[in-house]
């Protein structure tokens, strides 16, 4: 039998399943993050009848109107949405749905008997879109998903002329609306806030509170710079070379990484050395790789 090239060995490698270890991080968050979601719909939201968007939404409708357990209409109704996932986005997702979908179902039944933790309106609103949205964010991080309308919104944007973003906006509107004619209006608004602020939530989860920032200098002072955001800053910098459209001038582009709180500090270390520099600063929302951990400011 011949023997498998080391690069054909490599890429097979690179394409096996996730590792016994990596299974159980995944299941774990995303256990925690279902039953965090579970906990802000029936602990803070549900009981004060403010509802949450998408499938979700959609299911506290109809135990409200028709008396029936929620989780129930949250596994049934997300169950055309494993088979598109499977489909669309492949096996692993499909499965982490649908597990993180089970947990979500299963912990909402539990915690229904459970009475709800503030009876003001707006508090509840307040926390129960905090914790639905760091649950929800937790399980996106690790793969997963709790509600199929996302899945629905790339499905149609192939057909129609409107992004994912605005698809899901447009469902979560008719939702959030429809709220109105079953809870009132009031209970409606309140929805659209617990919406927004766990959106809002979900993305500080996502991208992290200790931000990360692309920077990019042009200056002729470039070589100083560069040694003074190694010193005082401790990031690594990259010369790029570049030329200048209008004048045809070489010049030098110094790139870096920083953190949120580093920002003030390169702004200062940048107009110390050359006040006329080119600065433009960027938002990232990862850094992989390379040597990019928490360093000290001198």
């Amino acid at each position: 039998m011949a023997e498998i090239p080391m690069e054909v060995q490599k890429q097979m490698k690179k394409h096996q399943g996730l590792s016994k270890s990596k299974i159980i991080k995944r299941a774990l968050f995303i256990f925690i993050g279902a039953v965090l979601m579970a906990v802000g719909l029936e602990i803070f939201l549900v009981p004060n009848k403010v509802i949450d968007g998408g499938i979700v939404g959609i299911s506290i409708i109809l135990s409200h109107l028709l008396g029936m357990k929620l989780g129930l209409f949250i596994f049934l109704l997300n169950i055309p949405f494993f088979f598109i996932g499977y489909k669309q986005i492949g096996k692993t997702f499909a499965l982490s749905t649908v597990f993180g979908i089970s947990v979500l179902s299963v912990a909402t039944a539990l915690l229904h008997p459970v009475p709800a933790f503030t009876e003001d309106v707006l508090l509840a609103t307040v926390f129960g879109g905090i914790i639905l949205g760091i649950g929800v964010g937790i399980v996106l991080r690790y793969g997963g998903s709790l509600d199929g309308t996302e899945i629905l919104a790339v499905l149609f944007n192939k057909k129609l002329p409107f992004s994912v973003g605005e698809i899901i906006m447009f469902f979560n509107i008719f939702i959030l609306g429809s709220a109105g004619f079953v809870f009132g209006w009031n209970r409606a608004m309140y929805s659209l806030i617990a919406y927004f602020i766990a959106f809002k939530t979900i993305d500080i989860v996502l991208e992290g509170l200790d931000e990360s920032k692309s920077a990019w200098i042009i200056s002729d002072n470039y070589q100083e710079i560069g040694d003074a955001i190694l010193a005082r800053l401790g990031r690594g910098v990259t010369f790029l070379n570049g030329e200048g459209a209008y004048t045809g001038d070489n010049k030098k582009v110094i790139f870096c990484v920083i953190t949120r709180l580093e920002e003030a500090k390169l702004k200062s270390i940048v107009e110390d050395l050359d006040e006329s520099a080119f600065l433009a600063v960027a938002n990232i929302a990862e850094v992989r790789g390379g040597r990019f951990k928490k360093k000290d400011i001198h």
